[in-house]
C-alpha cells in the first residue's frame, strides 16, 4: 500500500526554517519534501555533538541560480581555456557525496551529511532522483557536486574541491548542461561564495514556492542526463 506523506505547510517554519521533526529519509518523504519546499539538514546538540532526530527545513529567503543571470568572472573564464579537467555526470555519486562530507566536517559538531543522509542519498540515486557531477583530473575525482533531480526541479546539495577552480568547473559544466536540456534555474538552497560569484541570489519563499508549482514532475534524470 502506497504511503500518504504529508509535511506541514512551509508557512509554519520558524525563523530558521526549521518546519518538522522526526519521520524517516525513505524515499517517498524525501521526494514529497522536495516537491513542498522542504530538505532534510540534520543538526547537532551543542552539547555532545551529536546528531538530533530528523530536521526538515524550508528557509526563508530561498538560494537560487537563475540561468539568464549566470556571471563567469574573467580569472575563471581564462582558467576554462587551459583546464586539464575532464567533467562526467553519475559516475560514482557513492565517491561524491562521501568526499562531501568529509570536506565540510569542520568543527566538532561535525558534517550535515550523516551516515544517515549518505545511505538514503545513495538511494535516492539508486532509483534515479539524484546525480552527482565529478570533476577528473586524469584518472582521480579531484571535486564534485551532487543533488536531487525530480522531473524539472534540480538542487545543488553539496559540493567537494581539491584543486583550485575545479568545483567550479563542475558547477559551470552541470549549468551548460541543464541550459541545454530546457531548464532555466536550480535550487541552491542557501547562496555559498561559488554561488555568489556565479550569480546566485536569494529570493522569497512564496515566490519558490511559485516556482515549484510551475515545474512538470513527470521526467526522470535520464531525461536530463
Amino acid at each position: 500500500m502506497k504511503r500518504k506523506i504529508i509535511f506541514p505547510a512551509v508557512e509554519t517554519a520558524d525563523k530558521d526554517g526549521l518546519v518538522a521533526l522526526g519521520g524517516d529519509l525513505e524515499i517517498d518523504t524525501i521526494l514529497e519534501a522536495y516537491r513542498s519546499g522542504i530538505f532534510p539538514w540534520p543538526v547537532y546538540s551543542n552539547e555532545d555533538g551529536k546528531s538530533l532526530p530528523i530536521t526538515w527545513f524550508s528557509p526563508n529567503p530561498r538560494g537560487v541560480l537563475d540561468f539568464k543571470d549566470v556571471h563567469i568572472p574573467r580569472s575563471f573564464n581564462k582558467f576554462l581555456k587551459t583546464t586539464p579537467y575532464q567533467v562526467t555526470f553519475n559516475k560514482n555519486f557513492s565517491h561524491v557525496i562521501l568526499q562531501c562530507a568529509q570536506t565540510i566536517r569542520k568543527d566538532k559538531s561535525g558534517t550535515w551529511i550523516t551516515p544517515e543522509i549518505i545511505d538514503s542519498y545513495i538511494n535516492l540515486f539508486n532509483a534515479g532522483y539524484a546525480y552527482s557531477v565529478e570533476v577528473w583530473h586524469e584518472k582521480h575525482i579531484i571535486a564534485g557536486i551532487y543533488g536531487v533531480v525530480i522531473g524539472e526541479f534540480v538542487s545543488g546539495e553539496s559540493m567537494f574541491t581539491h584543486e583550485n577552480n575545479a568545483s567550479k568547473q563542475g558547477l559551470y559544466q552541470l549549468i551548460h548542461h541543464l541550459e541545454k536540456k530546457g531548464l532555466t534555474w536550480i535550487d541552491t538552497q542557501m547562496v555559498t561564495p561559488v554561488v555568489s560569484q556565479f550569480g546566485g541570489k536569494y529570493i522569497n519563499r512564496t515566490d519558490f514556492i511559485d516556482r515549484l508549482e510551475k515545474l512538470s514532475w513527470n521526467k526522470n534524470r535520464n531525461d536530463l542526463f
